[in-house]
């Protein structure tokens, strides 16, 4: 039987944040994190990893045909954007004046 892990994964992005992909056939395109999961540690992009999906007629599309959609990308292939410069940064985290553990810009120590 194989056990299972209880572990809290921390990942440098959050749903929302606006990331470039820095591996794959996707590679130098730029979204925004629609959703995240933590589990698989993938993150679904707005307009990145688009692939072709076929579906069969239903109430709901009749015709039925191909579907282009986005697909989940793993959070390896993902660099956070700073908000502040436009350019790609490093995270790091640490703790800020009120001890609350927040997110930073490696890149110019800036919290995001």
């Amino acid at each position: 039987m194989e056990k299972k892990i209880n572990k809290k994964v921390k990942l440098h992005i959050k749903q929302g944040d606006t990331v470039k992909v820095i591996a794959g056939d996707s590679k130098g395109k730029t979204g925004k994190v629609l959703s995240i999961e933590t589990g698989k540690e993938k993150a679904l992009v707005e307009g990145v990893n688009i692939v072709s999906k076929h579906t069969k007629p239903s109430a709901k599309s009749p015709e039925g045909g191909i579907v282009k959609q986005e697909a989940p990308i793993h959070i390896s292939n993902l660099q956070l954007i700073n908000p502040a410069t436009g350019e790609g940064t490093k995270v790091g985290r640490k703790l800020d004046d009120k001890g609350k553990l927040k997110r930073y810009s490696k890149k110019t120590g800036e919290f995001i």
